[in-house]
């Protein structure tokens, strides 16, 4: 399902300069920011971007809805590195990021204070913050940039004049007079009054007008370059660039897709995560009103080795001290817990909030946001709904209460009869000065496994629009039963698209797909600027709405394309969005289909997406060249294409992995777990 419409099918305006608020009138401005760059979404793909524009001596304005830089390591709290087995050893990662692991390894004395066994990597969001932080600093001083930051920001609107965004206004808020501080409120309680011009209760608002900090040179350049690095794809919707959301149509690029027409409310789940601490003594734990209405969700897992709270309590354990002189337990060999001991949460049938349906999708697609006025100047509340993240905030406090003092288990099995057992000792971290950095403990954004994903330009190959697919990446076995039932056709296309190097003579000679043999790698782009490997990990939606309704299961099929994929890259055509021309996608949101996003959201791939975007934009406005403009020959030969790869690589920016080549096959040992 292709969500999103050109400009001429629009049923409203496109947002132009002189917008006016939802009221009619023209929103007050208190100030003007000129800027290179602007980079919205202060996590770590824009925090990338802004490290690669500064070290090239470019002037970024970076926006971020909560005041930590980070996304997922801080402000989120998946302070747990998801990293590929041999891309580790290698430490085969841009050189931004690897500082940023080194940083963390000379904070602690090592890469790893909470000996978690999910990673090599756990610490505490808070650190991950200031580190990442005074990362940009050294960067801003190396390179001669200038970066202004903009915490607690958010944009409402884009002037876009032709194919051009020519501003943005922000909101930039803080608390008001004599109220509490604003990490003291969960995110709910504050989203919608964070995005709407006018002063409330609880906020003071300051409406900024971001421009470029130097007029175009003509009409076939852009003054500036805007950014989404957001975690929702928020401009990809103020901008209404065609995008996609939740499950692809099945097809012979995505033969695993649950469902045959679409849809765009099965998104992977969110998750609130917190930071739990062992305590010596046992703790009172209150159970909070709304216990009930998820109890029946919780659970440990079906395998009996991920059945204790020792086991779920390691997993993602961020502080550790002194852990080496401990004696070792649970099938993971990592150090017993102990009291002081903390543990970061972040478990599927805990804190995962997964909802499915247009009744409780946390992600507004297009249709909605339309029918909810927020495409409409003024309108825009940030693109969520404001009810399923209070959900997903109830569910991750009932979970702390059930690790500590539940007894049911949603996941127990004929064969893992496991009983869930009060365990007193723990104590919810909460608190300013806490891990998470808020009142309620928890994260201050939940974290975000998929939002849009934008379709790409067509090109060579992709007629209705470039993106990424399963057949891209994965490494199922499409012989299995599963595949064989699908359609003819598509079972036909899916082997031919499979043949590599010999898919010319299986189209040619009408070959019949069980004499066809695959290929062992993933596709190779010749417009690749990064590089990204994991496995194809969901979090699937449940079929019914409420999530936590007892009984509900996952959407069935959804976990169909789950599984190893081959280390991959990152096109150029996978940032570039349709009908505007300076803005670029960073992050969670390139062109990706629903199965191949599973694989392309974690840590080192967000800042290899936001370092191409840095990248891209700096040589963009030094060249007076538009992106679309350095992939439109292809697959002919792109001088511009070719002295941007060069350039990411001679400052540390992979753009494939060792020994990548469409005659090299020996792919096998890339294996991610």
């Amino acid at each position: 399902m292709v969500v999103g419409t050109s400009v001429a099918e629009a049923s409203f305006p496109r947002r132009m300069p002189g917008l006016l608020a939802i009221n009619g009138e023209p929103p007050r401005i208190d100030s003007t920011e000129s800027c290179e760059i602007l980079v919205t979404g202060g996590g770590l793909a824009g925090a990338a971007t802004a490290y690669e524009a500064l070290l090239e001596g470019r002037t970024v304005c970076l926006t971020e809805i909560t005041d930590w830089v980070g996304g997922q390591i801080s402000a989120q709290g998946t302070s747990a590195l998801d990293e590929a087995k041999k891309q580790r050893a290698l430490e085969y990662y841009p050189k931004g990021y690897n500082e940023l692991r080194a940083r963390i390894s000379k904070h602690y004395g090592e890469l790893n204070p909470g000996d978690c066994w999910v990673s090599v990597s756990c610490f505490l969001p808070r650190d991950a913050h200031t580190l990442l932080w005074n990362q940009l600093k050294v960067a801003e001083r190396r390179g001669k940039g200038k970066l202004k930051w903009f915490p607690n920001t958010v944009i409402k609107d884009l002037e876009v004049e032709g194919r051009l965004i020519e501003g943005a206004i922000a909101i930039q808020h803080r608390p008001a007079k004599d109220t509490s501080a604003l990490n003291s409120s969960p995110l709910s309680t504050l989203l919608e009054d964070a995005y709407d011009y006018a002063a409330s209760s609880r906020l003071d608002k300051k409406i900024i007008r971001f421009v470029p900090a130097a007029r175009q040179r003509s009409e076939m350049d852009a003054a500036w370059y805007v950014v989404d690095a957001s975690e929702t794809g928020e401009l990809v919707a103020l901008a209404d660039v065609p995008y996609r959301l939740g499950l692809d149509p099945r097809s012979y690029r995505n033969p695993s897709s649950a469902s045959e027409t679409g849809d765009p409310y099965c998104t992977q789940g969110f998750t609130y995560t917190f930071a739990m601490e062992q305590t010596q003594e046992p703790q009172p734990q209150e159970k909070p009103a709304f216990y009930e209405q998820y109890q029946s969700y919780y659970g440990y897992d079906k395998n009996p080795n991920l059945s204790t709270l020792d086991a779920v309590f390691t997993y993602r354990r961020i502080w550790a001290p002194n852990s080496q002189k401990r004696p070792q337990g649970t099938p993971f060999k990592v150090a017993l817990p102990q009291p002081g001991d903390i543990s970061m949460q972040n478990w599927v049938w805990g804190n995962d909030y997964r909802p499915g349906t247009a009744a409780d999708n946390l992600v507004y697609s297009q249709d909605q946001l339309r029918s909810s006025g927020q495409l409409m100047p003024g309108g825009w509340l940030g693109g969520l709904r404001t009810e399923t993240l209070r959900q997903g905030e109830e569910q991750a406090l009932g979970f702390y209460y059930w690790l500590a003092a539940g007894t049911t288990n949603s996941q127990t099995t004929p064969e893992n009869q496991t009983v869930k057992q009060p365990h007193l000792n723990h104590r919810l971290l909460t608190g300013l000065d806490s891990p998470m950095g808020t009142k309620h403990g928890l994260s201050k954004y939940p974290y975000i496994r998929e939002g849009r994903r934008i379709i790409g330009r067509p090109s060579y190959g992709y007629d209705e629009g470039f993106s990424i697919a399963e057949l891209d990446i994965s490494r199922a076995d499409f012989r299995s039963d599963y595949y064989q039932q699908l359609d003819g056709s598509i079972y036909k296309q899916m082997w031919q698209a499979l043949a590599g190097l010999e898919a010319t003579s299986a189209i040619g000679n009408n070959i019949a797909p069980e004499d066809i043999k695959r290929r062992s790698r993933s596709t190779i782009y010749p417009d690749a600027v990064g590089i990204a490997q994991y496995a194809i990990d969901f979090h699937p939606c449940l079929a019914e709405s409420p999530s936590e309704k007892p009984g509900n299961i996952e959407r069935p099929g959804t976990r169909q394309g789950h599984g190893q994929a081959y280390p991959a890259q990152i096109p150029l055509r996978a940032m570039i969005p349709q009908e505007i021309d300076n803005l670029l996608v960073a992050g969670k949101g390139i062109a990706t289909s629903h199965i191949a996003a599973a694989a392309y959201r974690v840590h080192s791939f967000e800042w290899s997406a936001g370092a191409a975007a840095g990248t891209i934009a700096d040589l963009a406005l030094e060249t007076g060249t538009f992106p679309f403009e350095m992939v439109n020959d292809l697959p002919h030969r792109e001088p511009l294409l070719e002295k941007l790869q060069a350039r990411l690589q001679a400052n540390g920016n992979p753009t494939a992995f060792p020994n990548t080549s469409i005659f090299n096959e020996n792919w096998a040992d890339w294996r991610v777990w």
